[in-house]
């Protein structure tokens, strides 16, 4: 910061310190940071969620323990909306499929059908229930797709 001096004008002495104080600022492109840096966290997430998912196959771990830490640690990361915000950069189908499976009505029909395999599991109708969740995915993936069909038509 200069002091301020007799022989120039107050705008010149400003003018100079914001150039000072912002030179490194001034040669960088606003909005072309490469893509790691903007999603170094999400990927630090995800490399995160394989090493727990390996740690806990080679420990041979219970799957069911596995698979709720890396459901938390997903959850308090926000691994899992980092990714979907992933599938909106996809051009001008990525922002459909993102809005189509934010759709509560997808959430209701997936959580349903959680709820209806482990109520058919500890009955016993293992093999119906590969059956029925197949079907479930392949109607919320027709769903998706459907939607970003008739948004494109």
């Amino acid at each position: 910061m200069k002091f301020r001096d007799f022989n120039t004008s107050e705008f010149e002495t400003f003018e100079e310190d914001v150039l000072s104080q912002n030179s490194d600022s001034i040669d960088k492109k606003p909005g072309k940071t490469p893509f790691w840096q903007n999603y170094k966290m999400m990927l630090l997430a995800w490399v995160v969620i394989l090493i727990i998912i390996e740690v806990g196959i080679y420990f041979n771990l219970d799957k069911f323990i596995i698979g709720n830490v890396v459901f938390l640690f997903g959850l308090l990361s926000y691994a899992f909306t980092g990714l979907l915000s992933l599938f909106g950069y996809v051009p001008f189908v990525g922002p459909l499929i993102v809005k189509a499976l934010g759709f509560p009505f997808v959430w209701l029909l997936n959580g349903v059908g959680y709820l209806v395999s482990l109520v058919a599991i500890r009955r016993g109708y293992s093999k119906d229930v590969l059956t029925y969740r197949g079907f479930t995915i392949a109607l919320i993936i027709g769903i998706t797709i459907g939607y970003a069909i008739g948004k494109i038509m």
